[in-house]
């Protein structure tokens, strides 16, 4: 038992942790249980040269992170976080239960069939409406793969796992890089590959445009069973021409988002004007964030400040001093620091 959630089988596995289903003893609901250990500091990127304090921090800021962003997010398309517990030995995430499975699993057992393009399209644009809306939030999700998009028994898309999360602390374009490399070989974008700065928007798009590939083909658009290979082949850009059959719209499409420079790459919202995405009209195009005018509101002085809330505040705006976070909540500027502060 954690709480009032009684805990069952090992339904699976996400980026740092196990997750199991549970049932609360109240109401009966069932929730998928992402439980991570408390020690997490071997889970930092290979290769990333850090010393083992580093990963610990590295990895203890993840957790964090992906806790505070999930909080934060409130999309029909995307999982939803419920509760938060902790032992001194585990941390419990409750989140929403979806019982139709992976992306992946949907994908396997239609390779042989041809899937109707309007379901295609329906998985796509719910995916895309997801990823849009984080991006708006100053969001990337960094870790875009079928694996991470599960489908509910209606067939509706939730993107989950958002271990590998970045919060972009302003929405200056300028400023949206990152210099982590992080993500799936198959679905990593070339910029990501080359290990430098990059902008995790711009290779979120790249990833659904692997994951578009994917659907309409049943196949991968770079494939190697040398991973050293694989990563060769997505550096270069140059994937595997699709079949014949497919949509001359959605191939087009897929060529925009598969495009190696990223300042040639499709933008979000030149993907939503794209004909193959508007030809039938998405049904959550709606879901926007909270608006910085409506939300942004001061506090009225730093005793205001809940402690709770603001440590959340410094696992995303991690390296900024207290001081200027906490002026931040009470002046009367619009900031992110205040929509989030009231959003929580």
């Amino acid at each position: 038992m954690i709480g009032e959630w009684k805990i069952g089988r090992t339904i699976g596995s996400g980026s740092c942790g196990r997750v199991r289903i549970a049932r609360h003893q109240g109401t009966g609901q069932y929730a998928a249980v992402k439980i991570i250990p408390n020690d997490q500091g071997s889970t930092a990127p290979s290769g990333s040269g850090r010393s083992p304090s580093d990963q610990a921090e590295w990895a203890q800021r993840r957790i964090e992170t992906e806790i505070v962003v999930m909080k934060l997010m409130n999309h029909p398309n995307i999982m939803r976080l419920f509760d938060v517990w902790e032992t001194s030995t585990q941390l419990y995430l409750i989140m929403e239960y979806i019982e139709g499975g992976e992306l992946f699993d949907y994908i396997v057992d239609n390779a042989d069939k041809k899937v109707p393009l309007n379901d295609t399209r329906k998985v796509f644009q719910q995916i895309i409406s997801a990823i849009n809306y984080c991006h708006r939030f100053n969001v990337a999700h960094r870790d875009l793969k079928p694996e991470n998009i599960l489908l509910d028994q209606a067939g509706n898309v939730k993107v989950a796992d958002f271990g590998f999360a970045a919060w972009l602390k302003t929405g200056d374009k300028k400023n949206m890089s990152v210099g982590t490399a992080c993500g799936s070989p198959h679905y990593v974008a070339p910029e990501v590959v080359g290990g430098l700065r990059y902008d995790p928007c711009a290779s979120d798009i790249w990833s659904c445009g692997v994951i578009l590939y994917v659907l309409l083909c049943s196949k991968l658009p770079f494939d190697d069973p040398d991973t050293e290979k694989l990563l060769a082949k997505v550096q270069s850009g140059r994937y595997k021409p699709l079949p014949y059959y497919v949509n001359p719209l959605a191939a087009d499409l897929v060529s925009k988002m598969l495009q190696k420079n990223v300042h040639r790459r499709i933008t979000m919202p030149e993907i939503l004007g794209h004909p193959f995405f508007t030809t039938r009209k998405p049904k959550t195009m709606g879901c926007d964030p909270s608006s910085l005018n409506v939300v942004s509101k001061p506090l009225g002085s730093f005793a205001a400040i809940d402690d709770d809330i603001f440590a959340n505040l410094r696992t995303l705006w991690h390296g900024t001093p207290d001081n200027v976070i906490k002026q931040n909540l009470i002046n009367n500027k619009r900031n992110w620091e205040k929509c989030v502060y009231q959003l929580l």
